[in-house]
């Protein structure tokens, strides 16, 4: 399942009510536009480490790492957020299964950027594109694997906290000069928990969540 977020503080009050709904962490993954060093006091990390990362990610060098982990006691996903350079997305704070994907299995390098990275795991191109804009633009994303049983509780969670529709948003980026594979449209051909799924991750039913079968 993947969704954006427009504000952090909506995805990080998804990732928590997913925990709670028994969702294991590992199966979790955050990734929130860092730009203008906005969640710096999420971060527990040596200033130089953090001002050379920062410094990669603005300079397009698309080398970091994760940092650290978050301020304080409390126990989950978040706690684990730290500091990323992307290519092309920039500064991120990131958590969760997907930061290994980004950087070469914890090599400290986001050689692949987020569409690679969001490809590699089974999200299809051009929804991959949509993301990764998405995250540039100042957004937040939530990518979670479950199975069949977990799949609409995770799914309502998602869309209850804010996500947006990213057609809607591809649509609307698109009209003011944004150039991307178009999301490719078609019947749905399988099912999660009951609901139509199309090839391109499109659920019957719902504009603002997606779902891939293959998602690893």
């Amino acid at each position: 399942m993947t969704a954006l977020f427009d504000r952090y503080e909506d995805a990080s009050a998804a990732v928590t009510k997913l925990e709670a709904a028994g969702v294991p962490h590992s199966d979790i993954s955050i990734v929130s536009n860092n730009e203008g060093d906005r969640h710096a006091g999420l971060i527990g990390r040596g200033t130089d480490d953090h001002r050379e990362t920062k410094d990669s990610a603005e300079t397009g060098a698309g080398t970091g790492a994760t940092l650290g982990t978050v301020a304080g006691g409390a126990v989950g996903l978040l706690t684990g957020l730290g500091l990323l350079a992307i290519p092309g997305v920039g500064p991120v704070v990131a958590a969760g299964w997907l930061v290994t994907t980004l950087t070469g299995a914890g090599i400290g390098a986001a050689t692949g950027g987020l569409i690679g990275g969001l490809t590699g795991a089974g999200v299809n191109e051009a929804d991959a594109h949509t993301y990764s804009e998405g995250v540039r633009r100042g957004g937040t994303l939530i990518t979670v694997r479950t199975d069949e049983m977990r799949a609409a509780t995770v799914m309502n969670i998602l869309e209850e906290h804010g996500s947006v529709d990213v057609d809607e948003r591809a649509q609307t980026w698109r009209s003011e000069g944004w150039t991307a594979p178009t999301v490719a449209e078609s019947g749905p051909t399988g099912s999660t928990s009951g609901v139509g799924l199309s090839p391109a991750g499109a659920v019957e039913g719902r504009t603002r969540v997606r779902s891939y079968s293959e998602l690893t």
